[in-house]
């Protein structure tokens, strides 16, 4: 299994210097999950991204644990679900929140569509590398028995298709239209420079808009939808007609693509390439134009993006402009780059959502706020087990030897927990997780606090984490994780745990199990 591994920026060199020397320790035990900054995948990515003008410096790739990607999505919720499809698309793709706080999209094949693990981690690495600030770039992935996820940036302003097929209160200025197409354009020729000139079953649906309005290409068609499997899932109408042939896809056939959702960006439709030629042939450019649009774009602007509609959709893939021919053509028509995308898209400007004020707190919640371990040890040896209740359901056949081992290791840990002998806590308490017959979110929690003690809050973060994993709405996982956090001089993260925690205590407070 992978690592578990959670994004946290670091706030100074400093920090990052002593995150790196936690993974150090971290990696020197090897059958434990690994929450933190991991080591980098693949090249480093550079300081600024390539293309025009400095871009956001995205995460570094990585490989998550199951575990992870389950506690960022709420175990798979179908209220993070963010396909166009729905629970319906062959693969799903979810939101998720990561403990730093920042949010993930996450891809979900469908089982056994790379039965390989070998071969789709090295698929997934190799988009990895591609780092663009035109893309929702790629930061990880997970195989995990049959599961196969991707893990990218997420957007949270939705999709091309979205804003143009289902707006509610204006559809997209012209000028935004134009800058759509450069973007793209732009992320297209960045992937042919690197030698990765097939995007599969690009669309409408393929282009996202990130906090500020930017449009940005998913990473996610880089990669097939399985090892054999097709390239497009879109209406045979749209594919290009060499695909429609023999099956395969080349690199004009992405300019073909593209030529589609130059047809959409016109029309604020989505109607048939065949269908759009026959107007364009017929210099019924008006006819094509989106009627939203009447009297509020240039003629001549939308004549050349027509032209070079009509290039990318000839039947001879030969024929078709190549990627740098497309930015060439439409950099010229880029005539406002000084108005943020969030004005042209008609959405709120992007702030920093404002701390929330804080809760009362509970006697664990001072005691973390505090981070004074001795009174959360106190409170931990008080509390005893009486949260595990309903976390485990053990059969008859289970109660084995082996079993009775396993709880004589965690009742020795116990007595070495209260007796403040934090070294054989965590050896005891180790045997018992590694068993992996019962698991128990207040064992994790006792030896995330022996590992505080023992001065290594890197493993004492990633127990808390999976305590989280195993009961999810449990205030002390939360508060454990804050403690572990300010201990990482991660202080913002550890009061927006510490918020989370209390906000927790206060739903038990109104009843259910906590």
């Amino acid at each position: 299994m992978g690592c578990c591994i959670s994004l946290f920026k670091s706030k100074s060199n400093d920090a990052e210097e002593k995150k790196g020397q936690a993974q150090q320790q971290v990696h020197q035990n090897p059958t434990q999950y690994n929450h933190h900054s991991p080591p980098t995948v693949g090249p480093e990515p550079p300081s600024s991204a390539p293309g025009p003008g400095p871009g956001p410096s995205p995460a570094t790739f990585c490989e998550f644990s199951l575990a992870d990607l389950k506690a960022a999505t709420n175990n798979f919720s179908a209220d993070f679900i963010v396909s166009e499809s729905g629970a319906k698309a062959p693969n799903v793709v979810y939101k998720g929140r990561l403990h730093n706080r920042s949010w993930i999209a996450v891809k979900k094949f469908t089982k056994l569509a790379w039965p390989d693990p070998k071969q789709f981690a090295e698929e997934a690495r190799g988009v990895g590398e591609m780092r663009h600030r035109r893309v929702a770039n790629l930061i990880g992935y997970c195989c995990d028995g049959d599961e196969r996820l991707l893990v990218a940036e997420y957007m949270p302003n939705d999709t091309l298709a979205k804003h143009l097929f289902h707006w509610e209160n204006q559809t997209i200025e012209w000028s935004m239209r134009l800058r759509v197409s450069l973007y793209i354009a732009e992320a297209l020729d960045y992937f042919s420079t690197e030698g990765r000139r097939l995007y599969h079953d690009l669309n409408a649906y393929r282009v996202l808009f990130d906090e500020d309005g930017d449009p940005r290409l998913s990473c996610f068609g880089l990669m097939k939808n399985s090892r054999d499997g097709k390239s497009y899932s879109t209406n045979l109408a749209y594919t290009p007609p060499e695909y429609l042939k023999n099956g395969r896809v080349t690199p004009e056939s992405v300019i073909y693509s593209f030529g589609t959702v130059l047809l959409d960006l016109l029309s604020g439709k989505h109607i048939p390439p065949s269908h759009a030629l026959d107007m364009i042939r017929e210099k019924n450019i008006v006819l094509l134009m989106d009627s939203h649009l009447e009297g509020k774009f240039s003629t001549e602007e939308a004549t050349v993006v027509v032209n070079l509609a009509s290039k990318c959709l000839q039947y001879e893939p030969r024929e078709r402009p190549s990627t740098k021919e497309l930015v060439s053509t439409l950099s010229p028509l880029h005539t406002k780059p000084d108005v943020p995308s969030y004005v042209m898209l008609g959405i709120p400007k992007h702030e920093e959502a404002p701390s929330t004020p804080p809760r009362p707190l509970s006697p664990m919640g001072e005691a973390c706020s505090r981070m004074d371990l001795t009174a959360i040890h106190q409170i931990l040896v008080m509390t005893h087990y009486r949260d595990d209740e309903g976390t485990n359901e053990l059969s008859f056949q289970e109660w084995t030897q082996q079993m009775r081992d396993m709880l004589d290791a965690r009742k020795r840990g116990d007595y070495a927990f209260k007796d403040k002998d934090f070294k054989t806590a965590i050896d005891c308490y180790s045997q018992f997780i590694n068993v992996g017959t019962m698991v128990s979110p207040t064992v994790f929690a006792r030896r995330s606090l022996c590992y505080l003690l023992c001065d290594q809050p890197d493993p004492a973060l990633r127990d808390a984490m999976q305590a989280q994993c195993v009961y999810p709405d449990w205030p002390t996982a939360f508060y454990m994780q804050s403690v572990a956090l300010a201990k990482l001089d991660m202080h913002k993260d550890a009061a927006d745990m510490l918020n989370e925690a209390a906000s927790l205590e206060e739903k038990r407070q109104r009843g259910g199990r906590g």
